[in-house]
């Protein structure tokens, strides 16, 4: 056997040992990562995903997952907060532009909170109601 051959196979395995204890020590952070307690907004994740998978949501699985996901990643790129309740309001009345002129305002009192309500979200819907005077006499 030639000894130079033997010699280049002796440094040859002593690179690939080098490299393999290399990358085990880089990879040992990695490992213990796994072990990590989850972020508050993994945790709201899971704990929605769950509600989804229980039925608890009240929306169709597939769209309560999702709802779930765009709020982790909004929770993630700190963009999930609290909004302002003028544009909660400003929100809510111009869903009201959909009615027929007539109808609008009383539309936009209803929302703010004039007249009567009755169920929930979670229950399929809120009906809002509220009564005002015509302008025609009643007729008999």
């Amino acid at each position: 056997m030639n000894p130079d051959s033997k010699e280049k196979r002796m440094r040859r395995f002593a690179s690939h040992c080098t490299i393999a204890i290399t990358l085990a020590a880089a990879m040992v952070p990695a490992w213990s990562a796994g072990a990590a307690k989850p972020s508050q907004a993994q945790a709201d994740l899971q704990r929605e995903r769950a509600r989804c998978t229980r039925g608890e949501s009240g929306q169709a699985l597939a769209t309560c997952l999702k709802e779930a996901d765009a709020a982790y990643e909004e929770a993630r790129h700190g963009t999930l907060g609290e909004v302002p309740s003028a544009d909660l309001a400003r929100n809510a009345t111009q869903r009201c532009n959909a009615q027929p002129p007539a109808d609008r305002e009383a539309c936009v009192q209803r929302i703010l909170g004039a007249g009567s309500t009755e169920g929930s979200v979670g229950g399929g819907g809120v009906l809002r109601r509220s009564e005002s005077p015509t302008d025609e006499p009643a007729q008999r």
